[in-house]
């Protein structure tokens, strides 16, 4: 956080990460994919990429990723806890194994 020349606290940015290491069920992904929108529009969320990369380098793995941006670490993480979020993990279950982060700007 830094301090601006009204001296009003300023919130770094924080970044939702999420990397797929395997998707078992394309249905429940779907169901997913579907719900999970609803919870990123109160949250102040920005999807940055979603989908499979487009270059791979170094040991880096053909997996479907997901980057969005949140105002802050507290709003990412109030989108996650979120009664929308959680029902479109619900939604997805066991049809995926996943990776998911949350990093603040540097």
């Amino acid at each position: 956080s830094g301090i601006n020349t009204k001296n009003e606290v300023l919130m770094k940015k924080a970044y939702g990460i999420v990397v797929y290491e395997s998707i078992s069920d394309e249905a429940k992904l779907q169901a997913y994919v579907e719900l999970a929108p609803k919870a990123f529009d109160k949250d102040g969320a920005k999807f940055l990429t979603r989908g499979y990369p487009s270059v791979l380098k170094e040991n880096a793995r053909n997996e479907r990723t997901v980057v969005v941006e949140f105002p802050s670490v507290e709003q990412a993480e109030a989108f996650y806890e979120s009664d929308e979020y959680q029902l479109a993990l619900e939604a997805l279950g066991d049809g995926a194994v996943r990776s998911y982060k949350v990093c603040e700007a540097f």
